[in-house]
């Protein structure tokens, strides 16, 4: 049947051809993608850490912002050059699209009482005198809604935060129209105030990164990706015509498949941005596949072209077959994971790899047809390598057996080493000044990390309520005392400040109202008091029934943040208010920092739907159950010897290990169907005794297999150079495990088959 099919492709290439381009041509209809900026692409629509920060956002202001961080060369925030430059700053912010809210030292309400009236005024208004600006920094680095968040202790640094409400009808534009005016807002303030280095960090500028993590990679990435993928073409196949149409079938499986993801609305973001080069590398296989059996077929049995192109189709049709439908469904295990990138990433990469299959078993021996195949007739050298390959693995399948087996034990042994451990701003190398500003943020002024919790005091205006704010107060001095919390923002500040105005300004009276009119009345007096723009809206709710307090922490990775938080919710149930204790902890930290964890286990449950999947798919395949029993060894084993390594090493787990299970489990099947459909044809068709059907199966495949893994391991290494860590982990690791799976095929599967075999 396969022949009849190959010599029909043989008959009909040039109608293949053509319909293959006029295809692929409807395929760029989906161009350009969109690129989706923001960070909550990460997390499903039903993800309980994202619905508790929406239901936050809804509640109170947005808090997606830009904070530009300002740095005085000579180290002094209070000068009046400085001071002009915050004001100027202060000023042009308002102008950044979708900014709802500038906040700084110098448009700080200050409030003072003047005999029975309370001033509510900007703390800087004017150039100061020397007496002037020392109690403004006084003031600004006592007062706790500015120390640590706006103005360092030391008043060396200060920073200029504005609170941004985009639209979300079109993230892919929105955040690029607000960095650009920010960065030449930035620009502007090093231009007129070149005594000063700016830096500007916060959730906007993160969520660009994501755009230029992936521009980046496609610029350099994706040409690396063709020039190794060529030169190791040119060093296999030594000719023009089998690298020029290998070429083809990987460009036109990447274009195909990303435009069909365009045309279904599917919009990239990190982790699906590097699905062409995924395409590019797993693409390779099939075609080298088929052309290695052509080259064999032409040069050592002297084959013509027509002959081999048929012998080399039915040889490899149901291998080829095979291994596209395990990666494709490896790939689609994805979709059991709970980020949704990655959803995207598997059913890409999927499409293209299926794509691949078509374009290999048609459009490829339609084009090798065509184009001029010349090989003299002789064994080559690489031939002999595999010959003595097999040689030496038959001679001591033991020793082998033993030794390769006790490595994978060695290794595996390591793997409960590894625990989940994150840090999302690390997600970014110090190539992105994203990284650089917000380092440089978190060593001197204030964190990006922060947890938001909506206090509720269980009736409206309860806010007022002495009880409550005790409570309240309670929590952010029991927050204040961890150590790893840079600025707790509260409301019972404000509260405490404006009991003191109105006991004429009596330091002894900086403390919570005691009684709850008398703390009402402050509210609404204070509230009467403020401009446009800097209302209570970010920290109390609009009925009065609750408020939010907001705890900025340093840089943590996964685990100390969940344990604080943990902390938090236990210091809730056993001291807090009734109405508060069902708080949750809400922001991006949170909401990263529980993805890994709930990612890895759905992944694992992927990942057993796929492998169940794929043994199925073996058993009848190779219509053996114990073959394909046999088969589950070099498909698991690799992965969990490569995470074993990982734990000895590393031992850290983050967002981009969590689908590599998954991924590789279709992957690295490939080598052991093909190694195996050889090894028992050899078996069954020839009779062949099990070291000889072992000597044919190094001899037939074994030179595709190592190019192909080859390939495949420098293709996924090349996701190292990724300036995302998710992307660089992620193929660095996979890499690793498409190595250790070589080598269990080559030299441990063979020595086991023998075993099995030996009394047959």
């Amino acid at each position: 049947m396969i022949e009849r099919y190959a010599d029909w492709v043989i008959r009909w290439r040039f109608l293949i051809i053509l319909a293959t381009l006029g295809l692929l041509a409807l395929t760029t209809l989906g161009f350009p993608l969109r690129f989706d900026s923001d960070y909550r692409v990460f997390f499903s629509q039903d993800n309980p850490q994202l619905m508790a920060f929406e239901n936050l956002q809804d509640t109170y202001t947005k808090n997606d912002n830009v904070l530009f961080v300002l740095a005085p060369k000579d180290g002094h925030v209070f000068t009046n050059q400085t001071l002009d430059a915050v004001e100027w700053l202060t000023h042009e912010a308002w102008q950044i699209p979708y900014s709802i809210r500038v906040d700084s030292i110098s448009n700080f309400q200050y409030t003072y009482a003047e005999e029975d009236d309370l001033i509510v005024e900007d703390l800087i208004m004017e150039t100061l005198d020397e007496a002037s600006m020392a109690k403004a920094q006084e003031i600004a680095i006592s007062e706790p809604l500015l120390v640590n968040k706006l103005i360092s202790p030391e008043a060396d640094v200060t920073g200029v935060n504005v609170i941004v409400q985009l639209p979300g009808v079109q993230t892919d534009k929105e955040i690029p129209e607000v960095v650009v005016f920010v960065r030449d807002l930035a620009d502007k303030v090093r231009a007129r105030y070149p005594h000063i280095e700016v830096y500007i960090t916060g959730i906007v500028m993160m969520n660009n990164s994501f755009p230029e993590a992936f521009q980046g990679d496609m610029k350099s990435l994706i040409p690396i990706m063709y020039i190794v993928i060529l030169m190791m073409l040119w060093l296999l196949l030594r000719g023009f015509s089998g690298t020029f149409a290998t070429l083809l079938v990987i460009s036109f499986s990447t274009v195909a498949a990303m435009g069909l993801a365009g045309l279904v609305g599917l919009s990239l973001s990190g982790p699906s941005s590097i699905a062409p080069t995924m395409i590019l590398t797993l693409a390779v296989a099939d075609s080298v596949h088929f052309l290695v059996t052509l080259r064999h077929e032409m040069r050592v049995n002297g084959l013509a072209k027509r002959d081999a192109i048929i012998e080399s189709l039915r040889v490899n049709f149901q291998p080829i077959f095979l291994t596209s439908l395990t990666t494709a469904i490896g790939f689609l295990s994805l979709n059991f994971g709970d980020v949704p990138p990655f959803h995207d990433l598997g059913n890409i990469v999927a499409t293209g790899v299926s794509i691949a299959f078509i374009l290999s078993v048609s459009f490829l021996p339609a084009i090798m047809a065509i184009l001029p195949v010349h090989f003299k007739q002789q064994t080559t050298e690489t031939v002999h390598a595999m010959d003595r390959l097999g040689e030496f693995v038959v001679a001591k399948r033991q020793g082998l057996m033993w030794s390769v087996g006790g490595i994978m034990v060695f290794l595996i042994a390591f793997l409960p080493r590894n625990e989940l451990n994150d840090v999302f701003v690390n997600y970014f190398d110090k190539s992105f000044d994203f990284r650089v500003a917000t380092d440089f943020s978190s060593e001197n002024l204030t964190g990006i990390y922060d947890i938001h919790y909506s206090l509720s005091a269980g009736e409206s205006n309860g806010i007022s309520d002495p009880e409550f704010l005790r409570k309240v107060e309670d929590f952010a001095q029991w927050y204040r005392q961890q150590p790893n919390v840079v600025h707790v923002n509260t409301i019972t500040d404000t509260f405490k400040r404006l009991n003191k105005n109105m006991h004429g300004d009596d330091p002894a009276y900086y403390r919570l109202p005691e009684q709850r009119d008398l703390a009402a009345q402050y509210l609404l007096l204070y509230e009467m008091s403020l401009p446009y723009g800097l209302d209570l809206n970010n920290q109390i709710n609009i009925d009065k029934s609750a408020t939010r307090v907001a705890v900025t922490l340093k840089t943590l990775s996964t685990n100390e943040l969940l344990a604080l938080e943990e902390s938090a919710q236990r210091w809730l149930r056993e001291n807090g208010l009734p109405a508060m204790q069902n708080a949750m902890g809400a922001s991006p930290s949170i909401m990263f920092a529980n993805i890994g964890s709930r990612n890895i286990r759905s992944m694992l449950f992927g990942a057993t739907i796929a492998l169940f999947l794929i043994s199925i798919i073996l058993i009848a395949a190779l219509r053996s159950l114990k073959f394909g029993l046999i088969s589950l060894i070099p498909n698991l084993v690799p992965t969990a010897m490569a995470f074993g390594l990982w734990g000895l090493l590393v031992g850290e787990v983050g967002l981009g290990l969590s689908v590599v299970a998954g991924l590789t489990i279709g992957i690295v099947v490939d080598d052991t169907i093909h190694y195996l459909s050889k090894y028992l044809r050899a078996r069954r068709e020839k009779g062949f005794t099990a070291p000889d059907a072992v000597r044919y199966a190094f001899r037939s495949v074994g030179l595709a297999l190592w190019v192909t893994s080859l390939a495949l391991v420098a293709g996924f290494a090349i996701l190292f150079l990724s300036h995302f860590s998710v992307n660089s982990t992620m193929g660095i690791m996979t890499a690793i495990t498409i190595a250790f799976a070589l080598v269990v095929d080559f030299l441990f599967l063979p020595p086991l088959l023998m075993k099995l075999e030996e009394k047959r």
